[in-house]
């Protein structure tokens, strides 16, 4: 199958209570059930033949070891610190219960999956046409890789329900946005399009 479910950032320092968002009193409920949510279908689309991706965002550390943010995210997020989302750690990973599903991680510095990453390059030469994209946030790394990989010609479909913002009105607005330039629906009818006819 020529598929590929594409997971952005569903890390650690997002997700954990440990990481660092949690110890900047920045919590998403939403996006903390996702890693739950869409394991049973990641597993599905593996034992389909399709392969599953996921997104490391990643502040490199310059060479006094403090991260390299972006401005407008250190304005956004003032509580991030060196060892924050750092190449190789902890916070950086994947939440435990996805790493038995993934078969390839790619390390990002902006927002789409496909930026300055090798993700184009691993798809096309494993045949995936399809990109299912689900994650964190809807209106940021989801939005962007849905529109880049709507860009470089696949066959896109965002999961509704495989992804949050930090609120609803936001989550559905783009949504509806990326409805424009991909499919949109639901984890389990993802679920049961992977289903044998």
């Amino acid at each position: 199958m020529s598929l590929a479910l594409v997971l952005i950032d569903l890390q650690n320092d997002f997700l954990s209570p440990n990481g660092a968002y949690a110890r900047g009193d920045c919590v998403n409920p939403q996006a903390q059930a996702l890693p739950a949510h869409v394991l049973p279908l990641a597993q599905a689309v593996r034992a389909a033949g399709g392969m599953v991706v996921a997104s490391q965002f990643t502040l490199w550390p310059n060479t006094k070891g403090e991260p390299m943010i972006s401005p407008h995210l250190k304005q956004m997020r003032p509580f991030l610190r060196a060892g924050d989302f750092a190449p190789g750690s902890w916070g950086q990973a994947c939440v435990d219960s996805l790493q038995p599903v993934l078969d390839l991680t790619v390390q990002k510095v902006a927002y789409s999956a496909f930026f300055k990453t090798q993700l184009d390059w691993v798809l096309r030469r494993a045949g995936v046409q399809q990109v299912w994209v689900g994650g964190i946030v809807t209106n940021g790394g989801v939005a962007s890789t849905v529109r880049d990989a709507h860009m470089r010609d696949y066959h896109t479909t965002v999961l509704a329900d495989g992804c949050a913002a930090f609120g609803d009105a936001v989550h559905q607005a783009a949504l509806a946005d990326m409805g424009t330039v991909a499919r949109v629906c639901t984890v389990q009818e993802a679920m049961q399009q992977l289903q044998p006819r």
